[in-house]
């Protein structure tokens, strides 16, 4: 094959906007790619179309993205598309190569120091010289804060101001965090280790700051191209400058919408400021989603329009490509048990129904609420494997929870109420009730211990124990012994096969993943946006978040919030994300302004639905058809078939003596609801959506007849059903 025909192969089946991406001259050039729209594929043919056109030599494009995953599949991408000789590699993975290969030079001969795998324990002993004492979830803590300080390029003597205008969630007093991070510092120079982002600024430093080191990676790499850029953060950008050297052969490809790491330090301003850096930019953007269907696209086209900030001024609306698919169901329930459960069943009936389970995912928004999950899923007999987090019994946290649970059977008196029992055994761990701490992992672990004490109420709750004696079974309330044997039970049952399994994910763990079944979960204020979320921006990271989840769907995508925690708890708003859905006209609803007065508050609440339950599984139905036949659209049907045949006839009757359409008279969905519901009396038929005083007038009557058991001769004589102006 000639390299003509081989580089036009490269373009065949391209959309245009991908060709155009694919095509665009040398130089500067943003790509922004929404969720679906087939960016890595567009990225790697344009590697492969310069590269087979002679542009440019494979050996000189440096190609860098964020997870080995990632890179690994534009690899295999441009093999297959014949520009083999790409380096495609992570940022670190990249600067750890050079950085080995320069260390001799740039080093004088010293050996290069040893990389550490895990910032904790050198945390840990720098918390300890200053006086802190930490246990795991702190370290963590602390060393995520390192972290964001050193990959946005501050100091630790700069770090109190920094955090102080970054709005920072710090784990303890700023002050104290600057102590930690410099004690750290000196214990990794007197240690002779680095970490990650030492190894980054080793490469800048390098290059920078040694001129025939930069001449021969500027000599090597003379092509870039940065995969999700929205996700760089301050260090890598400067390595990002100092690779190219004033150069500007550099495309970058990514999509403001998907910025959801800005805890790390991560930031879509390099995108957004792109076109404004370097003059004459070509910007293509990719809307076709390829992935999702319409209904999908819709809904996540909804949820982002709303998106206020900087990210939103790059805002795309994507445009499904794929065929009609269901539309998603949003559900409410009446608790966090009953919502687990709901999803546990659904996920049972998917696989039975064929879909492998490895195509189904739950997301939520912290690893915490995963074990509800996990339990349920364990009781309907669904394999799962949890994403980017310990199972929740392997947690060391909970693990040693147990152990003190177990140890506190020997001093705390068998009478004792078993949440009191649970909560001083806990303390022997140090968790407390109301006292979750500042940072994302210690809130983790106390929400993690917290599942605990939920589950020892729930437990408590359950029918008593029975001791049969020889007389009579005698009842006695459970006891901290019963719920360690409990939680043993529940240990044991969650060793189920993972090879198959049903994926448990954080939404941020989800990213750059996709599933046929999704299910967004615990969409309630509070959660989602978490209540950590104080700014205007903060807030705005958490509604792409749910974004984020929703365009992982392919196929079928479900959204659900539990009024409350645990039954009868205190009640609970769902997410300020989710659209309206009341769904006759399938748009989202506004709240008006104070100033609209009480007369417009007034309408605004005659139109609000009223709640209408699934009549099998008691979830809250919002959508039209949904509400019309008063039960899911998944829930087994209960239609009298004869009765549906006698209304379809019928219908067809009136609507041919009036000359106008069936629907006219009665749609497709109110027929089935009558069949299925097949109400006696006018207050009946008129509870079903669709049936208003005027067709209760025209139609009661003959309608009641039919579903008594009347023939449609019997109640439509030769006449005709005339409607008085």
């Amino acid at each position: 094959m000639g390299v003509h025909s081989a580089s036009e192969l490269v373009l065949a089946g391209l959309d245009p906007e991908q060709r155009a991406a694919v095509t665009a001259p040398a130089g500067p050039v943003c790509v922004l790619a929404g969720a679906g729209t087939g960016k890595t594929r567009a990225v790697t043919s344009r590697i492969a179309h310069r590269a087979l056109t002679g542009e440019v030599s494979p050996r000189h494009v440096l190609a860098v993205t964020f997870t080995a995953r990632a890179a690994a599949e534009m690899r295999a991408r441009l093999t297959a598309l014949g520009a083999q000789g790409v380096q495609a590699r992570t940022f670190h993975a990249a600067a750890l190569r050079q950085v080995r290969y320069f260390a001799p030079r740039l080093l004088a001969g010293r050996a290069m120091p040893e990389l550490l795998d895990s910032k904790a324990r050198v945390v840990t002993l720098a918390a300890a010289r200053v006086g802190l004492r930490t246990d795991r979830a702190a370290a963590r803590d602390l060393a995520g804060e390192i972290e964001w300080a050193k990959s946005s390029l501050v100091e630790p003597g700069e770090y109190v101001v920094a955090a102080a205008k970054a709005l920072r969630d710090t784990p303890h007093e700023p002050a104290k965090v600057a102590e930690v991070f410099a004690a750290y510092e000196r214990l990794k120079r007197s240690n002779g280790v680095i970490d990650f982002e030492d190894m980054l600024r080793a490469a800048v430093w390098g290059i920078e700051e040694h001129p025939d080191v930069a001449e021969q990676v500027r000599g090597q790499y003379r092509h870039f191209v940065v995969d999700e850029y929205q996700d760089v953060n301050p260090l890598q950008q400067r390595l990002l400058e100092a690779w190219l050297g004033g150069r500007d052969d550099v495309t970058v490809v990514g999509d403001a919408s998907q910025t959801i790491y800005s805890f790390t330090g991560a930031t879509s301003a390099y995108l957004v400021d792109f076109p404004r850096r370097h003059r004459g930019a070509t910007v293509v953007r990719l809307v076709r989603d390829y992935r999702s269907t319409p209904q999908v696209v819709g809904l996540a086209n909804a949820v982002i329009s709303q998106a206020r900030g900087t990210e939103a001024r790059l805002r795309l609306e994507l445009r499904g490509q794929r065929p009609t698919g269901p539309e998603p169901e949003l559900r409410i329930f009446t608790d966090e048990p009953a919502e687990a459960a709901a999803v546990a069943t659904r996920c049972r009936a998917l696989v039975d129904a064929g879909t492998p389970a490895r195509e189904i995912a739950v997301l939520f928004r912290t690893n915490a609420q995963s074990e509800a999950y996990e339990k349920a899923l364990t009781d309907a007999e669904v394999p799962y494997v949890v994403q980017g987090a310990e199972r929740f019994f392997e947690r060391v946290e909970v693990r040693q929870a147990m152990v003190a649970l177990r140890a506190a059977t020997r001093s705390i008196p068998g009478e004792t109420p078993l949440r009191v029992a649970v909560v001083e055994g806990l303390s022997a761990v140090g968790w407390a009730p109301d006292t979750a701490p500042a940072g994302g992992a210690a809130r983790e672990r106390w929400e993690a211990l917290a599942a605990l004490v939920q589950l020892a109420e729930e437990y408590a709750a359950s029918p008593p124990v029975l001791l049969i004696g020889e007389a009579a079974a005698v009842e006695r309330p459970v006891t901290l012994a019963d719920f360690n044997d409990e939680l043993a039970r529940r240990v044991a049952q969650q060793h189920v096969p993972t090879v198959e399994g049903v994926t448990l994910a954080s939404l941020h763990s989800a990213k750059g993943l996709e599933w046929d079944a999704v299910f967004l979960v615990g969409l309630s204020e509070g959660t989602l946006p978490t209540t950590y979320a104080r700014t205007a921006e903060q807030v705005e990271e958490e509604r792409r978040l749910l974004y984020v989840g929703i365009t992982r769907a392919r196929e079928w995508l479900w959204l659900s919030y539990a009024v409350a925690r645990s039954p009868g708890g205190r009640a609970r708003r769902p997410s300020r994300f989710l659209p309206q859905l009341d769904r006759s006209g399938g748009g989202t609803e506004r709240a008006g302004t104070a100033t609209a007065g009480a007369g417009a508050a007034k309408r605004a609440e005659r139109r609000r639905p009223q709640v209408v339950s699934c009549r099998i599984c008691g979830a809250t139905l919002l959508s039209g058809p949904d509400r019309k036949l008063g039960r899911c659209p998944t829930c087994p049907s209960d239609i009298d078939q004869g009765l549906y045949e006698r209304l379809h006839d019928w219908r067809a009757r009136v609507a041919g003596a009036q000359k106008v359409p069936a629907y006219v008279v009665f749609t497709d969905a109110t027929l089935v609801a009558l069949a299925e519901r097949r109400p006696g009396r006018p207050e009946e038929l008129i509870a079903i959506a669709g049936i208003g005083p005027r067709k209760l007038g025209l139609y009661g009557e003959l309608v009641l007849a039919l579903v008594g058991g009347a023939a449609v001769d019997d109640v439509c004589p030769e006449k005709t059903f005339e409607i008085e102006p």
